[in-house]
């Protein structure tokens, strides 16, 4: 999947923004003013949270993800872009975002677009 899918794909999501809080080369994309995915231009990875830490641990041990940099261990992986299928990265991002929604506080999440 290249990068400006993922883009567009993360930003077709329900009250999801684009930002680059930590200057120009760190692509961001959060709900609710909280991050569900992040990607440094050129790293060819994008980190995002999985629902179970057991999940994220399990596809780092098998090496279908690595750590994600500057990230809290608390279930957050990083993803190649090359070499993960369209399906799967999707499918991600798709967890991620719904992850990062569900702990949204129930007033926030009652104003994010359905």
């Amino acid at each position: 999947m290249e990068n400006a899918s993922i883009k567009n794909f993360c930003e077709s999501l329900p009250g999801a923004c684009y930002e680059q809080p930590f200057g120009p080369g760190t692509d961001v994309w959060k709900v609710g003013g909280k991050i569900f995915a992040m990607s440094a231009q050129g790293s060819g990875r994008v980190s995002l949270k999985c629902a179970d830490d057991q999940v994220a641990e399990m596809l780092i041990s098998v090496g279908r993800a690595g750590t994600a940099p500057y990230l809290p261990r608390g279930g957050w992986i990083a993803l190649a872009v090359e070499g993960t299928d369209e399906a799967e990265m999707k499918e991600r991002l798709m967890e991620s975002y719904q992850t990062v929604r569900d702990s949204l506080p129930q007033k926030v999440q009652a104003a994010l677009n359905n």
